[in-house]
């Protein structure tokens, strides 16, 4: 019998954004958007995004080896709240299944995100850290892209 090992695991991320709740949802719905922070340059991404629709991107390692991210949305309630389940492949084999819900809260400032992801991590291949760690990054590559949305609208 093969050592194969499962976690479980969830976090929870907010994160505040000078701009209305339509701004940031925007940012989540836009392809075009949703590729500058969500991915990296010369990653394939492809969003089709509403109740039932998909999101995939495909990047290709230093190694030579792919990750493919597959997600479809579960539940979209416009300028309010975002659930998705995902997948996480390295090269065929199955690394990660996901559900994440994106909450979107008006404030005074703008709007306050809470994003909460559960997760199950086959075979050692990926850390709860680890997707925590690229969840925050892209977080901040959002904040990136509202900046530069707002600065130039």
């Amino acid at each position: 019998m093969t050592n194969r090992p499962v976690t479980h695991a969830r976090f929870t991320l907010e994160r505040r954004y000078p701009v209305p709740p339509d701004t940031v949802f925007t940012a989540w719905a836009d392809p075009g958007a949703k590729a500058r922070w969500f991915s990296r340059p010369g990653d394939e991404h492809q969003l089709d995004f509403r109740v039932g629709g998909c999101e995939r991107v495909r990047a290709v390692r230093e190694d030579g080896s792919t990750l493919t991210f597959e997600a479809r949305y579960q539940d979209v309630v416009e300028n309010e709240r975002i659930v998705y389940s995902g997948t996480l492949h390295q090269d065929q084999a199955l690394c990660t299944i996901s559900i994440t819900t994106v909450c979107f809260h008006p404030t005074a400032e703008g709007t306050r995100i809470v994003l909460t992801e559960q997760g199950t991590f086959l075979d050692g291949r990926e850390e709860p850290a680890w997707r925590e760690r690229g969840t925050t990054t892209q977080l901040a590559a959002l904040e990136t892209e509202l900046r530069q949305r707002s600065q130039h609208p």
